[in-house]
């Protein structure tokens, strides 16, 4: 058996990756699937779309493959998207409520004024905001007609993406996720390793509907709907994966993935790290019953802004058409833009702020409207690199590993590595998040490297080092956080 499957289950698409047996891409498959917007603010996704979109990819990677040929299957998933299902039909009762969906934040409120901030801190390492899972789960049993009663009465099953697929796949005998996707849903104590049963008693979410929780390497049932029996032996939220992916399993190291949105972990180790600058202590990976921790910084809109200027705007007609575009900028105008159209997350976490663009002239065109786009991306970077060497000291040490779709922009990269004032490194595997996932399934299967010797096979395609000088750093600096202050909602 020399292949790993990988499926990685995003926002805006499904794809399935087969690797080889030295953990090279063979062959990719993707597919879109619909957004929906049923107000201002609310993101949904047909589950159903999900689970066909990922389906249709993993048996498009496997064509021409024997099943016999595949050693283990590995998921990874858009983290906190919130799905409720029947556990004996397994429909969904609702459309899934994505990550970036902002319908909770009176309750998250409601929340803090109740006294609830700090013990979820303590225990969840997360802050009180729509972002996560609980409160989507406590929406959608409160206002989905008979949901309430059900739970109670044991019929409905929660889980975040992974778990549905994993459900959907083993046909409905395995009901559980991994640490990592755990730890994000506002319902997992990291620090015991538990459900938090009075987290889950006041957001009024029965025990009975919540998975099993397991290492991201380990046993999550076997699969016989892609041909031949497969097991699924590699889970984590596609962060963490992507983590694992750049093989940041040192203490200090740190990735950030700009996907939809943007996500930078800082691997802490065994340190659980209160960050006292609104960051997210979360679970980097568990191995061998053992925990990893990280610091997290949460954008929501990275490769999103791009899609904005193409489908929102129609200023491009492809992503990659935008570094051209803000290459042409004139570069004495000031234009920044904040793109807070789902409101902005770390280290601010204001779910009320809106997107806003300052410093234009008549002489603004499509080329400064690209450039400030691409630059909002690395701004939001900075804010949480400064934060993460703010409340660890290890980040001072930090060269940033990057991934997702956007690393392929020689340009906004190089705007990254001058904003931060340090190197930025970009990998020869640019698809780390699938990586990842295949090598935990690897990993489990006992057909991989350990993590010492699979680092060693970790390889840069280019490092970009800063090339502003400090001045005209703090100057561009100093113009984003005056839009950033001006664009906050100031609750």
């Amino acid at each position: 058996m020399t292949h790993i499957l990988a499926l990685d289950q995003g926002t805006t698409s499904s794809r399935a990756l087969l690797f080889d047996g030295s953990l090279r891409p063979v062959r990719i498959a993707q597919k879109e699937f619909p957004q929906h917007f049923p107000q201002p603010g609310w993101v949904e996704h047909d589950p159903e779309a999900i689970w066909a979109t990922t389906l249709f990819t993993a048996r498009e990677a496997l064509d021409g493959t024997s099943p016999g040929a595949v050693a283990a299957l590995g998921i990874t998933n858009q983290r906190e998207t919130t799905l409720v299902w029947d556990r004996t039909t397994g429909r969904p009762i609702h459309n899934a409520i994505v990550w970036q969906d902002r319908r909770t934040a009176p309750f998250c409120e409601e929340l803090a004024a109740e006294g609830w901030s700090e013990p979820v801190a303590d225990r969840t390492g997360l802050l009180l905001d729509p972002y996560f899972s609980g409160t989507k789960l406590a929406w959608l049993l409160e206002h989905v007609d008979g949901a309430r009663e059900a739970a109670e009465a044991g019929q409905l099953l929660f889980g975040t993406v992974d778990s549905f697929l994993i459900w959907r796949l083993t046909e409905g005998r395995v009901h559980a996720t991994d640490a990592t996707n755990a730890a994000r849903t506002m319902l997992y104590d990291i620090r015991r390793g538990c459900w938090d049963e009075e987290i889950c008693r006041r957001l009024g979410v029965p025990l009975s509907m919540l998975p099993e929780v397991r290492d991201c390497a380990g046993d999550f049932g076997t699969t016989t709907m892609l041909g031949g029996h497969l097991a699924i032996c590699g889970v984590a939220g596609d962060q963490q994966a992507a983590t694992i992916g750049q093989a940041c399993f040192a203490p200090g190291m740190m990735k950030s993935t700009y996907g939809t949105g943007c996500f930078a972990l800082l691997n802490t180790g065994s340190d659980f790290v209160r960050s006292r600058s609104r960051l997210l202590t979360t679970i980097a990976y568990k191995l061998d019953g053992r925990v990893t921790y990280a610091l997290e910084g949460s954008i929501f809109i990275a490769g999103a802004v791009v899609q904005w200027l193409r489908d929102g705007l129609h200023l491009i007609g492809t992503a990659a058409e935008s570094q051209a575009l803000a290459e042409a900028a004139d570069p004495e105008q000031d234009v920044v833009l904040v793109p807070a159209f789902t409101g902005l997350g770390a280290p601010y976490w204001d779910p009320d702020a809106r997107g806003a663009i300052f410093g234009l002239t008549r002489a603004t065109g499509p080329a400064e409207f690209a450039r400030a786009a691409l630059e909002s991306v690395a701004y939001q970077t900075h804010d949480l690199w400064e934060a993460m060497r703010r409340d660890w000291p290890g980040a001072t040490r930090a060269v940033l590993r990057v991934d997702g779709g956007m690393t392929a922009s020689d340009w906004t990269m190089q705007r990254l590595a001058d904003l931060l004032g340090a190197p930025v490194d970009r990998p020869v595997v640019r698809e780390t998040t699938a990586l990842g996932a295949a090598w935990l399934a690897g990993h489990a299967a006992g057909v991989v490297p350990g993590p010492e010797e699979f680092a060693r096979t970790w390889a840069l395609d280019r490092r970009f080092d800063p090339s502003m000088g400090d001045v005209e750093r703090e100057r561009r600096i100093a113009l984003w956080d005056d839009a950033v202050r001006r664009t906050l909602s100031h609750r």
